[in-house]
């Protein structure tokens, strides 16, 4: 058995090792952000549950909001940038359902208000029936 002579390649350059840094620090941030398929399927549900007749006649403004960030963090995921996807996906889902129970605030208000009317109704009936 021969023994070869020392075969080792001489030491890497430096933007040889700089490239390499760069392009393996570089897919470790694409790696450590990943992209937001899970918060835009979230969101995409939130707002369709909310985009009822009622949410869409007794909240418009805030279902309004919720659509156009989800516009937003379709175009941000498009673009590439999956952060601010994440970010924007998931404020459409709150604001979708702040809607939401925005649109049950409103409708519950307005039946509180009958109630009220209802029983003042009734009160105003009994005051003239027992006066007489």
């Amino acid at each position: 058995m021969t023994l070869r002579p020392n075969t080792l390649r001489p030491a890497a350059s430096a933007p040889a090792l700089t490239l390499a840094l760069t392009l393996t620090l570089g897919l470790g941030a694409c790696a450590s952000t990943p992209v937001a398929v899970q918060e835009l399927a979230i969101a995409d549900a939130a707002v369709q549950r909310a985009s009822s007749t009622r949410t869409t006649q007794l909240a418009p403004m805030e279902l309004g909001v919720a659509v156009a960030k989800l516009g937003s963090a379709r175009a941000a995921q498009a673009a590439g940038n999956h952060a601010q996807a994440r970010r924007l996906a998931d404020e459409a889902t709150l604001d979708a359902q702040v809607a939401d129970l925005r649109a049950d605030t409103v409708q519950s208000v307005g039946a509180a208000k009958e109630s009220e009317d209802a029983a003042r109704a009734l009160r105003d009936e009994i005051t003239r029936k027992t006066a007489r």
